[in-house]
């Protein structure tokens, strides 16, 4: 073996020990977002429900990129939520806003904010459909 090949082989065992032994920082979960149905009620178009929903999201919790199959109304209790919506600029909404999702829209909620976000949405959705379909 040549010294540039021993020089490396230790410079990659050092790597190897600093990467074993190093905080692992990289890869934590986002903190887990919490909804709670608080009401289910038959609407007055046939074949459709209303569904109402408490949303928790922690500092720093993304929901992730989803879909509704019916119309939803978000309506900001605390926090800021940041909406990144397909086709329109992120918005940032403050405690008293609140906002509509059109069926079938690519969107998320985040907290990029220091405190906590609590919210209250609405669902108008064909009665039994999934509240909400992640997308890749």
């Amino acid at each position: 073996m040549t010294f540039p090949s021993i020089r490396g082989a230790v410079f990659f065992a050092a790597a190897l020990v600093t990467l074993s032994t190093a905080p692992r920082t990289f890869a934590q979960a986002s903190p887990q977002v919490k909804r709670t149905v608080l009401l289910r009620h038959d609407a007055p178009a046939p074949g459709f429900e209303a569904v109402l929903v408490r949303v928790d999201l922690p500092v720093g919790a993304r929901e992730g990129r989803h879909t509704h199959p019916g119309l939803l109304l978000i309506h900001v209790e605390e926090g800021t939520l940041t909406l990144d919506y397909d086709g329109k600029p992120s918005t940032d909404y403050k405690p008293g806003d609140s906002v509509v999702v059109e069926p079938g829209k690519v969107h998320e909620g985040i907290n990029k904010g220091n405190t906590p976000i609590k919210a209250i949405a609405t669902f108008v959705i064909p009665k039994g459909a999934t509240l909400t379909t992640q997308v890749k």
